[in-house]
């Protein structure tokens, strides 16, 4: 992409590091590995559903969610590209409701 923004002006300025700083501070967990059942530091607030430029979803709280890197940059890429929700929880069942073996 010749013409992509810088993060800055795609809204990942100072204003958003103080506002992500705050957000790990009151959520310091990964989500997606709580969800398994696992405790894992998170370092990244994921905006859950992409905002693509949309400064009012960019700036929605109820949109962030904090992750690790490891699930940030395999899952979470994942399922925005095919909707498919990867991995299991403790017990070995399958994350995704629409998996075979959650039927």
């Amino acid at each position: 992409m010749p013409d992509r923004k810088t993060s800055s002006q795609r809204g990942y300025g100072y204003r958003w590091q103080k506002a992500r700083e705050g957000f790990l501070r009151k959520h310091p967990l990964c989500a997606d590995h709580e969800k398994r059942g696992y405790v894992v530091a998170a370092v990244i607030v994921d905006h859950i559903i992409p905002h693509r430029g949309d400064m009012q979803l960019f700036w929605d709280k109820a949109n962030w969610q904090s992750l690790c890197e490891q699930c940030h940059n395999s899952h979470k890429q994942r399922l925005e590209k095919s909707g498919i929700i990867t991995g299991c929880n403790v017990d070995g069942i399958p994350l995704d409701a629409s998996h075979h073996w959650n039927k």
